[in-house]
């Protein structure tokens, strides 16, 4: 077979076949004969041929024998100069390859490792955008009511609402991009101001969250038409007045269902749905007001038609990507009020969600906090998706005193943080999440009102906590309860995400412009 070797014949196995090639040996006496294919014929003595008998008298005629022509004799060529010359110009090849060849070895001995370098230290880190994210803006009627300035009629009165922010807008404002859900509805004058069940805020609301630094609303929840289309539209009119965006809600069904937002010069496609959970002659009802008199302004999913909401969702994804999205985040209102865990439902839409390619999910609507997780794609076995459940509330009336549920859990709710890097190359991707958990504190105040504020428990500073937000000793315990409570929910799910966008960024490739990049961060 070819490639392998043959072990050599030993000469007793041997085959006959060389047997020819050796004279054979005469009888004992006898001299020693040539086979007849060897015997030799003499070209000068061809009569030989017919002889009977090797004394047979020769003929005179026979005798003579021609004389021979002297043979020329030929010289030899020695092979030896050739042989050496050959050798010479060999070890000049040899000599000739050896040199070059070291000065060529970085380009062509190794020049995909080369190649690789060298692209693994152009890789750096070139921007970072960190987008922070509170749950619902729940405006309950007390809330406003205590920051009437004017008197007590509709039209003529002055509200503020910087007090809700006075202390979390040093972190919101510091967010790169700051986003909350508005559980109300801006429908003006024409409807009474008031919470639930048809909620309607004063549109001074809109001053101080723009003074806090929000930069995105989102107005797709279940209260969103709780002043019928007029507020729907209304809403998205004065959020966008404020210099705000408004998410999941639109005042004509050419408008896109997304928004591609650059933020530090990373392109972030983000949408956000809402569930109803009645439909009413292919229209659907929410908070169990009438019909949704223009459903195609709404971005709603019915939990009775999943593959349809899935349809529109990837269709939405495809476009955020082909308006130049480098990142996806959906926003979602969804799941069970008043449970601090997800349901089954829940974690269906989110798997399903992750499969798509999304990269965060962030939830709202139980009113209450609700787990992290990290996701994997049955699809892309690369792709993860960070997914927290619920936000619970920003600001709300929903106390311990005004509940039955006693946990406390309904005045909770948290910062949710999330850094995207985009590198050198061109890709984005998530490095880090974070979570800020938040406490309303509702006191009367020096003018005998309701106060509430969104107080950040950030546990580094939280032996300033009682100074800093002007707690008494009971305010403070309950402001480390709810710390525990949120941090309980969340921890678990937050270390298995943190840990991975950790192992992650050990893979990047560090260099110095990387480090430069992060601290300047």
């Amino acid at each position: 077979m070819a490639g392998k070797f043959e072990k050599p014949r030993s000469r007793e196995n041997r085959s006959s076949a060389a047997a020819p090639m050796e004279r054979r040996r005469a009888p004992s006496g006898q001299a020693p004969t040539r086979p007849a294919s060897e015997q030799r014929q003499s070209p000068t003595r061809p009569a030989l041929e017919h002889r009977q008998g090797q004394n047979a008298p020769r003929s005179q005629e026979e005798n003579k024998i021609p004389p021979r022509r002297p043979r020329r004799q030929r010289r030899r060529k020695s092979v030896l100069p050739i042989a050496g010359a050959a050798v010479a110009l060999l070890l000049v090849l040899v000599v000739c390859l050896s040199v070059f060849g070291k000065k060529k070895s970085p380009s062509s001995d190794q020049p995909e490792q080369m190649e690789t370098q060298e692209e693994t230290q152009s890789i750096t880190v070139t921007s970072r955008a960190t987008i922070a994210s509170q749950g619902d803006l729940l405006m309950h009627a007390p809330i406003f009511a205590e920051k009437w300035d004017g008197n007590c009629y509709v039209g003529d009165g002055k509200y503020n609402f910087d007090s809700l922010f006075q202390y979390i807008s040093p972190y919101t404002s510091k967010a790169d991009f700051m986003v909350a859900n508005l559980e109300t509805t801006l429908g003006g004058d024409s409807f009474p101001y008031q919470g639930n069940p048809s909620f309607n805020c004063p549109d001074a609301l809109l001053d101080s969250l723009t003074g806090a630094g929000y930069d995105m609303l989102l107005t797709a929840n279940n209260h969103c038409y709780d002043t019928v289309m007029t507020g729907l539209k209304r809403t998205v009119e004065q959020v966008r007045k404020a210099g705000m965006t408004a998410m999941g809600t639109r005042l004509s069904s050419d408008e896109p269902r997304y928004a591609v937002v650059d933020v530090n010069g990373i392109q972030l496609g983000i949408t956000c749905y809402t569930y109803t959970m009645v439909m009413d002659a292919g229209k659907p009802r929410l908070n169990n007001n009438s019909q949704v008199e223009q459903p195609e302004l709404v971005n709603y999913f019915s939990t009775d038609n999943l593959p349809a909401f899935y349809s529109e969702l990837e269709s939405v994804r495809q476009q955020m990507k082909q308006n130049g999205a480098q990142a996806t985040i959906v926003y979602i209102h969804w799941g069970t009020e008043y449970e601090t865990t997800e349901d089954a439902t829940q974690r269906a839409m989110a798997q399903k969600i992750c499969d798509m390619g999304v990269d965060v999910i962030i939830g709202g609507h139980p009113h209450v906090v609700q787990p992290m997780d990290l996701l994997s794609s049955t699809t892309d076995p690369e792709h993860k998706t960070i997914c927290i459940y619920s936000l619970g509330n920003a600001v709300s009336n929903q106390r311990i005193e005004e509940m039955n549920l006693k946990t406390g859990h309904t005045e909770d709710g948290v910062m949710f943080s999330v850094t995207f890097e985009e590198f050198s190359d061109g890709t984005v991707k998530v490095a880090e999440v974070n979570v800020l958990p938040t406490w309303v504190n509702k006191f009367t105040n020096a003018n005998w009102k309701y106060e509430y504020n969104i107080l950040p428990l950030d546990k580094e500073q939280q032996d300033q906590w009682t100074t800093q937000f002007n707690l008494t000793q009971e305010q403070y315990t309950n402001a480390c309860k709810s710390y525990d409570r949120t941090m309980a929910i969340l921890a678990p799910g937050l270390t298995k995400c943190q840990t991975y966008l950790s192992q992650s960024g050990e893979e990047q490739p560090q260099t110095e412009a990387t480090t430069e990049t992060a601290q300047a961060a």
